[in-house]
């Protein structure tokens, strides 16, 4: 089954991460990560998201298209990034966000993903 395992963070959280510790380091451990994963058959894909200014809203209304700029949320916390595994049990999918870096200093979220879109026509 699929999860998502999305990586919230805030300014304070970054800052300090940047200022208090070594993100080199943190970079170093992400990617080792990563790469096991990878190794594993586990990692379907893993994505940052862009600034969060960069964000856009799509709507439709009537038939009419409206795109407004972002952000949208009115909490401190935003998706800094977040990744795709496709494991055997949701266990694992948790294991998996312990054992990211990241969750040392901020939350990981996990969804389970019920279904995709077909690949083929």
């Amino acid at each position: 089954m699929k999860y998502m395992l999305i990586i919230y963070g805030n300014d304070e959280i970054w800052t300090r991460i940047r200022d208090e510790i070594d993100f080199q380091e943190v970079i170093r451990q992400t990617d080792a990560h990563n790469s096991a994963l990878m190794a594993s058959g586990e990692m379907v894909g893993a994505y940052g998201v862009a600034d969060q200014v960069q964000a856009k809203q799509v709507t439709v209304a009537d038939g009419a298209l409206a795109v407004t700029d972002g952000p949208y949320i009115e909490a401190k916390e935003y998706i800094g990034s977040f990744y795709v595994v496709d494991v055997d049990s949701e266990e694992r999918a948790l294991e998996i966000a312990a054992e990211m870096p990241s969750a040392k200093f901020t939350q990981i979220e996990v969804r389970p993903i019920l279904h995709e879109a077909p690949t083929e026509a």
